[in-house]
């Protein structure tokens, strides 16, 4: 039994090294600490090569935006706010024209990766490929932005992505994605707490 599971951490071991990782990144997420970002880049680079092995381009790529990403959130969440002096970003609700954005951006973004991943690679699942990673673009650029909405948005891929793996043999990835949406429940309402702009506020930031 031992040799068994030796085995399997030999053969497994980026993949759980990334989903440790990854608990602690969204961990970090939900308290709104800096180490979300330093934690959120090394798990990226981790499952650049796992989703490489197992055929899953897009989401390959969108650990590549993640690295970058994860620069641009570290930045962004040191920043002094120049009105009150705080280093803290706040949280905010998502606006009108923010909306509209999203929508229009994950639908470009979607139809250039399914396009991409239908006619120049091998992927099984393109289309449901390309809904995530473009999803996941839009959710991670409102992470950064600290935008409450993004967790709902996580929880409808979470929940999609762990049927993916699920799909590919991806158990420790699996557990992670099934982890993420709980804990995805558990930001959104932990961030509700620190909202500093109503609903229905238009805005002109994108």
């Amino acid at each position: 039994m031992s040799g068994i599971l030796t085995e399997w951490l030999s053969a497994n071991y980026i993949e759980l090294m990334g989903a440790i990782l990854g608990i602690l990144y969204i961990l970090f997420s939900i308290r709104q600490n800096i180490l979300t970002w330093p934690t959120g880049l090394a798990t990226s680079i981790l499952y650049v090569v796992v989703f490489f092995q197992s055929k899953f381009y897009a989401d390959m790529g969108l650990q590549l935006y993640y690295v970058f990403i994860s620069l641009y959130g570290w930045r962004l969440w040191l920043k002094r706010n120049p009105e009150n002096h705080s280093t803290r970003l706040p949280v905010s609700r998502i606006t009108k024209i923010q909306i509209r954005y999203a929508i229009l951006y994950t639908i470009v973004i979607f139809g250039v990766i399914y396009a991409i991943l239908k006619n120049f690679t091998d992927s099984p699942v393109p289309i449901m490929d390309s809904a995530t990673t473009a999803l996941s673009i839009v959710a991670t650029y409102m992470l950064a932005r600290k935008i409450l909405e993004h967790w709902i948005i996580w929880i409808v891929v979470d929940l999609i992505s762990a049927g993916l793996y699920m799909y590919k043999g991806l158990w420790p990835t699996v557990v992670l994605f099934l982890v993420y949406t709980f804990m995805a429940f558990i930001g959104l309402i932990a961030w509700q707490k620190n909202i500093s702009e109503p609903l229905n506020k238009t805005g002109k930031d994108a």
